[in-house]
This record gives C-alpha cells, structure tokens and sequence, in this order.
C-alpha cells in the first residue's frame, strides 16, 4: 500500500509562522530594541528567503515595531519615555472605551471569563509575592488575558484588534524593563475585576488609568529604558539566534527580582 506523501507547508504559512516568531522575539525583548536585523543571519535564525524577510520586517514596520532605515536596512524599534507614554494613552483610550461596551454588554459567559483570567493572574502574581520563581511571559500571557477578557464582550473586532496592537507595544516596554510592582499591581488588577461584576465602568476606566500610569511611572524612575539609547544595539550576528538582549535579565528569574 502506497503511504501518501505529506504535503509541504504552503509560502503563505510559512512566511505567517516567521512573521509571528519575530514578532514576538521584539515584543518578549529577545530582539533588542535599536538592534540591527541582519537580513542574512535572520535568514539562518528563522529560515526565510531574503526577500520573505524583507517583506515581512517592512510590515512590522508598519505596526511600529521595526524601524526601515532605507538602505541601511532594518533594525528595532528604539524605546523612549517619551513613545512609551504615548503608548500608554494610546492603549488607556482603545481599553477604556472598549471596556464600556463590555461592562455593558457582557452576560455571565463573559462574567465567567473575567473571573476565571483574574483566577490565574492572581495564582502566579501571589507566586512572585511569595520570591517564588516565575517564567515572565506566562506572568505576561496571563495579564493579557485577563484584560482582553475585560473587553471581550465590546461587539467590535475592530476595537479587539486595535487594542492588541497597541498593547503588544506596551508589553515590549515592560519586558525591556521586566516590571512587577508588587501588593500594588495584584490590588489593581483586583479593583479591576470588582469594577467588571459591578458593571461600573466608570470606576473601572479611574482603576485602569492608575494601574497604567502607576506602571510607567515606576519604569521612568527604574531607569530601565537608559541602557537602551539608540546607537548601542548590535547586530543580530554578536548573540545567538534567540537568545535575549544583554540588558535584561534571565527570563524564569527576572521576575523575582524585580519585586
């Protein structure tokens, strides 16, 4: 009997599953921000032609996340204080109206949801309470899932999807930075929560708006972002493909020490 030969992906999900890989090596900092993106050692890293490459890194560019130096070529995107903050109202404005439509709208299916994101978000921040090791994207994951869960029931996708990229942009910030604020973070997060069953948006926009500012203002008074002036990023040949940027901390201990 004749087995049947698998079919080989197709160009356009192999260049989809390359886009999402280095998409997420910005936003999880293991591509530094100001790092040169050599097309050739991407090609190696992530096993892409050249000109996959080049279509894929202008589109990000697209997103803010990769800045098209001309002939120079690519590099990330450079952080700021100043486009952080930006950032930040950019995603106060896209959850704030969003998270209205879902106070309004959402039933007990998405009451469910909201509890049981905050379930998990709860479990692992005690865990970092407690100096127990964490892995930071999970820490991550679960934080985005429990504020999209605040809005999951807006009605609008195009709302949904706005508010993803933007905070994609406000999550690389806190992984260049590794930020856990602690008892302040978990007690707003669960303001958050009392103010989605209340269905009180207006309390819930005040509780987001300082859970956001509080953020940056503690990344502003870290530091965090000065080790990152453009000029002092490498190319993606000086590291193994990968691996994170010098400035940041191993990512299961990173966490921890932040506290």
């Amino acid at each position: 009997m004749e087995r049947e030969v698998p079919s080989a992906p197709d160009e356009a999900t192999v260049s989809e599953t390359v886009y999402r890989r280095i998409r997420a090596d910005i936003v999880f900092g293991r591509l530094s921000p100001g790092q040169k993106l050599g097309l050739d050692r991407m090609r190696a890293t992530y096993g892409a032609s050249i000109s996959t490459l080049r279509e894929l890194l202008s589109r990000l560019a697209s997103e803010g996340l990769i800045v098209a130096e001309g002939q120079r070529g690519f590099e990330v995107a450079p952080v700021s204080a100043e486009d952080f903050q930006e950032v930040t109202s950019l995603r106060l404005l896209l959850e704030a109206h969003a998270m209205e439509g879902s106070f309004a709208a959402g039933g007990l299916d998405w009451e469910g949801g909201v509890v049981a994101a905050h379930h998990k978000l709860a479990a692992l921040e005690r865990q970092l309470l407690a100096g127990e090791e964490a892995d930071v994207e999970l820490w991550k994951r679960y934080d985005w899932e429990f504020h999209r869960a605040l809005i999951a029931a807006c009605g609008s996708r195009a709302l949904l999807q706005a508010h993803a990229a933007m905070y994609d942009r406000y999550l690389r910030y806190q992984m260049v930075a590794v930020v856990f604020r602690g008892t302040e973070a978990a007690e707003e997060h669960r303001r958050l929560l009392e103010s989605a069953l209340a269905r009180d948006s207006v309390t819930g926009r005040q509780a987001l708006a300082e859970h956001l500012d509080n953020c940056v203002q503690h990344v502003l008074r870290s530091g965090a972002l000065e080790g990152f002036a453009r000029g002092r990023a490498t190319d993606t040949a000086a590291r193994p493909p990968g691996s994170a940027a010098p400035a940041r901390k191993p990512a299961r201990r990173a966490a921890q020490k932040a506290l």
